[in-house]
């Protein structure tokens, strides 16, 4: 605990660490107002379908100019990407709460939150390709460790965050309006995201002057793909970890649906948020347990073998859940999972950091990106045409139990992933 500290402390890494976990922060308060005002208003009856578009319609549209974003942050320094993109989605976020605060949903919203989560994705993949220049090589799994699992507990916060100014603010304000003021609140963070962006030195991040190169789209995209042919310990890492964040997404369905539909009045929405709440927050803490364990887990087992044991941990809580679908058991399973998760993401994110060099970066992280977007999609649309909306069900938990054993025993065997495997 006390090597994190001092890595908070390092003077170069805690200018990138301020310029995500503001971010990320703002990223919660954000999320909290649309998942109010598209999930839990009360005129709104969600169902499995509706909430896997939500993602779909959110993530499809960065995994398709993902290959841009990747050639950006490997040709232009990192550091101006990032302030420009912060500044970019501030002016985004104040038209969204212009549009909310007059209650309207129509096709410029969707843009414009397309735009904003697109813009996202850019800044987080630019952060992880900047961080192996940030801190030297034996820190860098406890640097992401602790650069990842605290943004994600910093939206886990600010989800909080967002909730509790709602209820102070419901009460003078129309539920439209107090959503628009929520996101009004999250423009003054993304701004002191861009003041933080704005210390970092322009080429800190990378790439460096001779690495730079000129733009080629899916041209370059296809170039990573190739480079990632000779480690492929990190493609299938990769692989492993989109598909785990895609059963993870299809158990959050199942969470958004038991807590707005079964475990309580589906008229009482704030009951339902206030159980979605919960849920995250017992999230939050496993995606802390599971940064925490994985510089030990790394340290005894190696990378390769403590990703898929985390693999493996992935599979157990799903099926009991199905078999026993009580709040307090997912409850548990967001624990169990986001905790596993976490530790097999901030583990493959060193690997790739390691093995991956800073000219293709930028590029192999769009492309993990990409990857997770693709199977959050994919897998939240399979389970939401077999799920009802109750989110009673026994045969996604199932299936997610089956497809997170394939993860650990069969994509992750170890004659195919290990740091000497010449598959």
């Amino acid at each position: 605990m006390q090597e994190f500290f001092g890595l908070i402390l390092h003077p170069r890494l805690r200018k990138l660490l301020a310029v995500r976990w503001t971010g990320q922060l703002t990223d919660g308060i954000f999320q909290s107002a649309l998942a109010s005002f598209v999930l839990f208003s009360p005129e709104r009856q969600p169902s499995a379908m509706a909430a896997a578009l939500g993602f779909a319609v959110v993530l499809t549209p960065y995994s398709i100019v993902g290959p841009l974003v990747g050639t950006i942050l490997d040709r232009i320094a990192r550091q101006r990407a990032i302030l420009i993109a912060n500044v970019l989605r501030s002016v985004d976020l104040i038209l969204i709460a212009i549009l909310i605060f007059s209650g309207t949903t129509g096709i410029l919203l969707t843009i414009l939150i397309l735009s904003a989560f697109g813009v996202n994705r850019l800044l987080l993949a630019g952060l992880s390709a900047g961080l192996p220049l940030m801190i030297d090589r034996p820190s860098l799994i406890k640097a992401n460790a602790l650069a990842v699992t605290g943004g994600s507990l910093s939206v886990v916060i600010g989800g909080g965050i967002g909730i509790a100014i709602r209820r102070m603010i419901d009460e003078s304000n129309s539920a439209n309006h107090s959503d628009g003021i929520l996101i009004l609140i999250a423009v003054l963070g993304y701004l002191a995201a861009t003041f933080f962006s704005s210390r970092i030195e322009r080429n800190e991040l990378g790439p460096l002057p001779h690495e730079e190169r000129k733009a080629d789209g899916f041209g370059e995209l296809v170039e990573a793909v190739k480079f990632l042919r000779n480690h492929k310990d990190a493609a299938r890492g990769i692989i492993a970890t989109s598909i785990q964040r895609g059963g993870l997404t299809a158990l959050t369905i199942i969470g958004l649906l038991l807590q707005r539909n079964t475990f309580n009045d589906p008229a009482d929405t704030e009951a339902g948020l206030a159980g979605v709440s919960m849920a995250i927050a017992f999230a939050g803490v496993g995606l802390v347990i599971g940064a925490l364990i994985a510089p030990l887990g790394v340290e005894k087992f190696g990378r390769h073998k403590w990703i898929r044991l985390m693999a493996a941990t992935s599979a157990i809580t799903p099926i009991l859940l199905g078999l026993l679908q009580t709040e307090w058991m997912l409850f548990a399973a967001a624990f169990f999972v986001a905790l596993s998760g976490q530790s097999m993401k901030v583990t493959n994110d060193a690997l790739i950091q390691s093995k991956i060099t800073d000219d293709f970066r930028g590029r192999t992280f769009a492309l993990n990106d990409m990857s997770v977007n693709f199977a959050i999609v994919g897998c939240s649309l399979l389970a939401a045409s077999v799920m009802p909306d109750s989110g009673k069900t026994l045969l996604v938990p199932a299936v997610i139990t089956v497809v997170y054993l394939f993860n650990a025993f069969v994509l992750l065997r170890p004659s195919k992933f290990s740091a000497t495997a010449t598959n």
